[in-house]
């Protein structure tokens, strides 16, 4: 955390950069690489160290001294992630700002799964990488819908169930559900304006199993849903090809345990996501919690496993009891 007067005096360095930065003239009279977004910039971790601390050479007389500042590399703070990076599949094909924009960064926690796949989109064609797992993968469309690249394709671990609010065009009753924009959803009016008020009705920033169901019966009648993507509570960067994402029972037979942690996401007006910690055992609660969630395995108990089972056991015995004693009576029943 920066202490309060560095954190005000970057604010102060940001504010008179963005006089001129912040302005979409600026976009018109030298590109648009010169404009950045305030609403969005504000909300990243760059804006609490300001612009100057990356663009250090920047001087007083900026912009009539003619010259171009120069602008810091990632890895001078970002050292141990650019070295995690440089092994990794990507390292020699893109640069970070090919995925990150350091105006716009954001954390993962403020990310959406659809915005993360955004990113390997720019460079992976969907229909192409939808093609290449068809070989394999069975319903691959559906998977690349409910799951980040980043969840196979990295060693993060720790994953967690993010939902987010889907809805449908009013004028489309039978098109495709759509992430809701912050826009759709205040539209809704929330409580206070607040968009997570639409499903944590109390506002105590906790979404409980009654709250989930009640929004649950609310949205099935306004054409909306909840859609839930199996996402890493952390990422890193080891961009890779994982011997997990060929074993279907990493997701679909991973227990109760692996779905217990959940989230709603709500979108904020600068493109952000803030998330809500759900009850434990929202996803498990397949009838009331969230229905249109669905993953095969996530209810597997053992203990049920083991009475299925002896069901399956105790009814063969009965036939095959049977034909074994009549094969060994058969001469007895041939005599009579």
């Amino acid at each position: 955390m920066l202490p309060a007067a560095a954190a005000s005096a970057a604010g102060a360095d940001n504010d008179a950069c963005l006089a001129c930065h912040g302005n979409r003239d600026v976009a018109r009279n030298g590109g648009e690489r010169l404009y950045l977004d305030a609403s969005k910039f504000a909300s990243t971790t760059h804006a609490l160290i300001g612009c100057t601390s990356c663009h250090d050479s920047v001087t007083a007389a900026h912009p009539k001294d003619g010259s171009h500042p120069t602008k810091a590399r990632c890895k001078e703070c970002h050292a141990p992630i650019q070295a995690e990076y440089a092994k990794s599949l990507h390292g020699a094909k893109a640069a970070c700002n090919d995925c990150h924009n350091p105006h716009e960064v954001k954390p993962g926690i403020a990310a959406s799964g659809d915005y993360l796949n955004s990113k390997c989109a720019k460079c992976h064609d969907k229909g192409k990488t939808i093609k290449s797992h068809s070989k394999w993968l069975t319903q691959a469309d559906l998977h690349l819908d409910s799951l980040p690249c980043v969840t196979c394709h990295t060693g993060s671990k720790s994953y967690v169930i993010t939902m987010a609010i889907e809805n449908k065009k009013p004028d489309d009753p039978h098109g495709d559900f759509k992430t809701a924009t912050y826009g759709e959803l205040g539209a809704l009016q929330p409580i206070n304006g607040d968009i997570s008020r639409l499903v944590d009705k109390n506002g105590d920033g906790f979404i409980s199993l009654a709250e989930l169901r009640d929004f649950n019966h609310e949205a099935r009648n306004k054409g909306m849903r909840l859609w839930g993507m199996m996402t890493p509570e952390t990422v890193t960067h080891t961009y890779q090809i994982n011997e997990k994402c060929w074993d279907c029972s990493f997701c679909h037979a991973s227990g109760p345990q692996a779905m217990q942690t959940s989230y709603v996401a709500f979108p904020d007006k600068n493109g952000n996501v803030t998330r809500v910690a759900v009850e434990k055992g929202a996803i498990l609660d397949i009838l009331y919690g969230t229905p249109d969630f669905y993953m095969l395995g996530t209810t597997r108990s053992s203990a049920l496993n083991i009475v299925g089972a002896l069901i399956i056991v105790g009814g063969m015995m009965m036939p095959v009891g049977h034909g074994t004693l009549r094969f060994l009576t058969r001469k007895n029943r041939k005599e009579h």
